[in-house]
């Protein structure tokens, strides 16, 4: 059940917050179209350009258009199949887009054991929480902080990995030691606020959850917040108990949980 909700809500980093080879840093929308119109003109310009695509590709993960990027990134890795930042940046395409197994066969080409990168590490690790690899997904992580300790991106990452293995308590700590590095990114917030809030402190999640964010995107954010922890406080709530019923007696069965 945890896992569903992390999965539905958390915001996963896949290196770091703010760099060209990982999430696509936080912009508005119109600011990710502009940038999507004038990558994607010199994109088609010159296909073979491997920094056109992966600038093109960015853009459309950054306004949510996952598998036209991958599709970018795939034909530009078939052109470019030793450029490490493109295999890197195609294997969190796809990610992205659920295709967990494909994301890290690529991202094990994206670098190399006597070079390692750490932002591709975190992504492999984010990828191996995702196919439930918790344990090893937490070596990953380790080996990123050991190149770039205390990075935000793999902080917020390893959190999340705590939180899939319901270590809450864990979870939280390295979210806030995420959360101390300024300027901060919101998606990390967000993780913070989700942790605190499965720990059932919801006035103390919605305040994390609202702050340094514009007026209407942090009323947003808190709805969401909200939905998600009723949701989660409905799934672990006991039943209430039932009465005896007479031999033979059918009762009631609950509704299957469709959500994903």
């Amino acid at each position: 059940m945890l896992a569903a909700v992390l999965g539905g809500c958390a915001k996963t980093l896949t290196g770091d917050v703010t760099g060209s080879t990982a999430t696509p840093p936080v912009r508005s929308e119109q600011e990710w179209r502009r940038h999507a119109e004038i990558w994607g003109e010199r994109y088609r310009a010159n296909p073979g350009d491997a920094g056109a695509a992966m600038e093109y590709a960015q853009a459309l993960r950054g306004i949510g258009q996952r598998a036209q990027a991958s599709a970018v990134l795939e034909q530009a890795s078939i052109r470019h199949p030793q450029n490490k930042a493109l295999l890197g940046e195609y294997g969190r395409a796809l990610a992205e887009t659920g295709r967990f197994q494909q994301a890290l066969e690529v991202l094990n080409r994206a670098h190399t054991p006597d070079k390692p990168d750490w932002r591709v590490l975190s992504a492999q690790g984010a990828v191996l929480d995702q196919l439930g690899r918790h344990q090893e997904a937490e070596r990953y992580y380790a080996s990123a902080l050991r190149i770039h300790p205390n990075d935000p991106g793999v902080l917020s990452n390893l959190g999340l990995s705590y939180a899939l293995q319901k270590d809450l308590v864990r979870a939280e700590g390295t979210l806030r030691q995420a959360a101390e590095h300024k300027p901060i990114d919101p998606r990390v917030r967000q993780n913070l606020a989700l942790v605190v809030g499965l720990q059932g402190r919801f006035s103390e999640a919605e305040a994390i959850a609202g702050a340094d964010l514009p007026p209407d995107k942090a009323a947003a954010s808190v709805a969401q917040l909200r939905q998600m922890l009723a949701q989660q406080k409905g799934k672990t709530a006991k039943p209430p108990r039932q009465r005896a019923q007479r031999p033979g007696a059918v009762s009631a069965k609950p509704a299957k949980d469709t959500r994903g």
